[in-house]
């Protein structure tokens, strides 16, 4: 009797602990509960939301308007997840030898960005999207370009993670692209494919402007 008593408390234990267990679930990744970056001219707390109950709008973009795009945007250039880009988050972008690209036209930036982000759209990348060469100019420029003549220099640009809506959206894979037309080195250069739809999914906070 004793022994089936002591069973029963070791069981009422064990599913307090699993019931507990969410509560503590709720890190970034394992061992980290949150991480700060600087968004403008402001510090932002990154962290997911607390509510294990909660939930996001689900997306149903139409096609072949807006089709998921590739695993690849483009040969050589690395795609990442999310636990990559905190990390590069964490380093490179909080110690100023990385950018996170919100790669959005700017309607769509102030809906809702990732904190870190800087918006350079893909409009501004390419001819093919409707950029001139101001546009180009400028953007390459942000990017840590050096123009020399009729070429750009990239060697001092840091690493870049550049991001849209989420794998349905084509308008980092076409930033991207334009990027590696101008000469941008392409180990320089990754690609977040889940976007803020993956971010969001995770609960974690974006900042609208």
């Amino acid at each position: 009797m004793k022994i089936a008593v002591a069973i029963f408390y070791v069981s009422v234990l064990l599913s307090l602990e699993v019931i507990a267990e969410p509560l503590s679930s709720l890190n970034i990744t394992k061992g980290l509960r949150n991480f700060e970056v600087e968004h403008v001219d402001d510090t932002v707390k990154i962290e997911r939301n607390q509510n294990p109950d909660a939930t996001i709008t689900l997306t149903a973009p139409a096609c072949p308007e807006t089709c998921v795009q590739p695993i690849e945007a483009a040969p050589g250039v690395k795609t990442i997840g999310l636990y990559e880009l905190v990390e590069f988050m964490q380093n490179d972008l909080a110690v100023g030898a990385g950018l996170l690209i919100d790669a959005r036209t700017p309607n769509w930036h102030q809906q809702g960005t990732i904190p870190g982000s800087i918006n350079i759209p893909y409009t501004t990348l390419s001819t093919y999207s409707g950029a001139n060469e101001i546009d180009i100019a400028d953007a390459l420029e942000q990017l840590g370009g050096k123009e020399l003549g009729e070429s750009w220099d990239f060697s001092n640009s840091p690493s870049l993670v550049l991001w849209c809506n989420g794998s349905w959206c084509g308008q980092s894979p076409a930033a991207i692209r334009g990027l590696l037309r101008l000469g941008f080195p392409v180990n320089k250069i990754h690609y977040f494919r889940g976007g803020l739809e993956a971010w969001k999914r995770y609960g974690l906070n974006v900042i609208v402007l």
